[in-house]
């Protein structure tokens, strides 16, 4: 029993145990469960509070099942789809005849809160498949998904959220029980839930309606999936909201468009952007800083082609693995005579996906000696990957992206040594960008899982060395079971934002499969030939994607360094302007980013436009500065400071370049 637990030689259940109404459930030998449960003396019993984690999957799942109980009331017709948890709230999907509008989801609130009022109670009940089947025989999908089970629990992975609905162990069905004793609604569910709707109070609310296909397959039927979020308290809610607010206001994809930095042409295809001169110049500081950084560390640049034949992805695996996250082959070089008879067969073609296979051919080019290791090879490789249409989001998820991907080939006893120093190469990168919150994750496969390739002694041994590598950094290590690429387990850096957010941003792979198919050796001391390991490391991911990052945690008001105008001078009056274009000649030959407005704008309006744009620094002259040999600093903060002389003002501009300095005050150019 738990040392919190309240003495009570008779308590069975949890709500005997936990009188805190705080605890929504407890972990019961490390398994959730509803408070309704019992226990023994025997089983190691933990509550669980409605603010962690888990308690928060629970409440924002217990919501789901209320969103869907009010759907039914008001559309009894409705089919239910599946209705799981997710980040920061949960959904539901349902089958219905039209979609949801704006004043429906008015009602449907309005229903949920008198669900809520009436303080039902989710009940468990344990039932067989066919218990199951007949209970919800007007329920087509958890009919489907029930039949797809194939046996308590083996259909977790029959859709998206389908494990909080069928998974490992027994099929259940939650009711929710009225005061009377009555059942008001039911549904196939693994549960726990909170005791009771009550326990949601008024910490949630609905956010939007969107179009989903049954089970991700565009060949299925399309539904409509109602998204909410769900808070332990009211406040919690508005600061979510606020977030929410916060976030839209970041948004890379208006601010893209704004700062004219990138577009999606609809001439060109859907997911493929074209970078505008000021997104272009941004993202040329980027890779370069990141090739100096490479160049620094002893890696070696290479480049490959966009396309190959078929054959070297059957090598690598990736066709019998990714094939669905692949464009369709090209079919060529076919050659037919005058009859229609082929006289040359073709070849199929395909748009990379990845660039470590081409990276293997380059190791093997020739003999590869053990004074060569590591050999480090990297590369700003375009990818091509056929996401589907509904995934695409901006720079974030895009078919055509530029990873800064980088390929080691080491001895087996120079591993984990070389782990360490690039996962400190990642930290200290991601540092340049003010990014400073970090924590890692630990990627593993999943035994028994056979799309996970190579000997399980591999896996272990693997996977020991990336946790010592994580633990010795000293940063805080999650685990991420299952989410292994198919070749190795891998550490992920995850970061968080200026409005607190985490993006996954750096990934290091260990893979012993790719040496093993692509028959790669190195002569070893003894003459003998031995096998390298290989590491796959991408330092900031796909370019693209860091460029919508970086745009969201700046909010567009980059660092003078990527800043795509790091310095406008803007004249008191036009027989200025000339003087101003000596000091910004002055600066343009340094290497600054500087233009001089001479536009028939007030210098005021100019003010405000380039503030507008989000230019870090402005110089302003007027009669004062010419005599004085000066300019006057004007800062995004709307403070100014004057009469500064002419080469300090350049100094001082050069040096916060260099320190990768984000200006926004005085005080932050002093």
């Amino acid at each position: 029993m738990p040392e919190n637990a309240q003495p009570n030689a008779d308590a069975r259940d949890g709500f005997a145990l936990f009188t805190d109404r705080s605890v929504v459930a407890m972990r019961v030998n490390g398994v959730l469960k509803d408070l309704a449960a019992t226990v023994t003396d025997t089983d190691e019993v933990e509550p669980v509070t409605i603010d962690s984690a888990d308690g928060l999957n629970i409440l924002r799942h217990s919501t789901a099942h209320v969103l869907a109980q009010a759907v039914q009331r008001i559309r009894p017709a409705a089919d239910l789809g599946i209705g799981p948890f997710i980040t920061d709230g949960f959904y539901y999907d349902f089958g219905v005849d039209d979609p949801f509008t704006p004043e429906d989801l008015k009602a449907i609130t309005k229903e949920m809160q008198r669900i809520i009022r009436e303080g039902q109670r989710f009940t468990r009940r344990v039932v067989t498949a066919d218990e199951a089947r007949a209970e919800l025989a007007d329920e087509p999908f958890k009919l489907e998904l029930i039949d797809l089970a194939g046996g308590p629990g083996s259909g977790a992975d029959a859709a998206e959220g389908a494990s909080v609905e069928v998974g490992a162990g027994e099929l259940t069905i939650y009711d929710n029980v009225t005061k009377d004793g009555d059942v008001a609604w039911k549904d196939l569910c693994r549960g726990p839930h909170v005791p009771s709707t009550r326990m949601l109070g008024n910490g949630w609310g609905l956010t939007r309606v969107a179009a989903a296909y049954w089970r991700g397959s565009e060949k299925n039927p399309q539904l409509q999936r109602i998204y909410g979020t769900a808070w332990p308290s009211k406040d919690e809610l508005r600061a979510y909201q606020e977030r929410l607010a916060e976030a839209e206001r970041r948004d890379h994809r208006k601010l893209g468009i704004e700062m004219d930095l990138f577009s999606f042409p609809d001439e060109i295809g859907s997911g493929l952007a074209v970078f505008h001169p000021k997104g272009g110049i941004i993202r040329y500081e980027i890779e370069e800083n990141l090739r100096r950084h490479l160049l620094r560390n002893g890696y070696d640049l290479v480049n490959s082609p966009h396309i190959t034949k078929k054959d070297l992805f059957m090598t690598s695996g990736h066709l019998q693995t990714y094939a669905d996250g692949m464009f369709p082959p090209m079919h060529l070089d076919e050659v037919v005579d005058d009859d229609g008879t082929v006289t040359r067969q073709g070849q199929d073609y395909y748009l990379k996906p990845m660039n470590c296979p081409f990276h293997n051919l380059i190791y093997r080019a020739r003999g590869r000696s053990y004074r060569e290791l590591p050999l480090r090879l990297a590369e700003f490789g375009t990818v091509y990957r056929y996401e589907k249409s509904g995934t695409l989001s901006g720079l974030t998820r895009v078919r055509g992206l530029t990873q800064d991907d980088a390929h080691i080939y080491v001895a087996q006893d120079q591993v984990q040594d070389e782990l360490t120093a690039n996962l400190n190469l990642v930290l200290d990168l991601l540092r340049d960008y003010g990014l400073n919150d970090f924590y890692l994750e630990l990627s593993t496969n999943e035994e028994g899982d056979d799309k996970f390739l190579g000997e399980p002694e591999q896996w272990s041994s693997a996977i020991e060395t990336l946790r010592e590598v994580a633990l010795a950094s000293g940063l805080e290590l999650v685990a991420d079971p299952g989410g292994a690429a198919f070749y190795g387990p891998k550490i992920s850096v995850q970061a968080r934002d200026a409005i607190g957010r985490t993006w996954q941003m750096s990934t290091i792979q260990l893979d012993f499969n790719q040496p093993e198919r692509f028959d790669l050796e190195y002569t070893g001391p003894d003459g003998a030939k031995h096998r390298p390991v290989m590491i796959h490391r991408a330092l900031l991911g796909s370019v693209e994607r860091f460029f919508a990052i970086l745009l969201e945690h700046y909010a567009g008001d980059f660092p003078l360094w990527l800043a795509p105008a790091q310095v406008v001078g803007v004249p008191v009056a036009d027989q200025f302007g000339g003087y101003l274009d000596d000091v910004i000649g002055r600066l343009r030959e340094s290497g600054v980013r500087a233009e001089v407005d001479h536009s028939d704008d007030r210098m005021q309006k100019k003010i405000r436009n380039h503030t507008t744009a989000k230019v870090p620094l402005l110089l302003i002259a007027g009669e004062q500065d010419r005599a004085a040999g000066t300019v006057s600093f004007r800062f995004r903060d709307g403070s100014q400071e004057n009469g500064v002389p002419i080469d300090t003002a350049i100094d001082r501009i050069r040096t916060a370049i260099a320190a990768h300095a984000r200006v926004m005050t005085a005080e932050d150019l002093a």
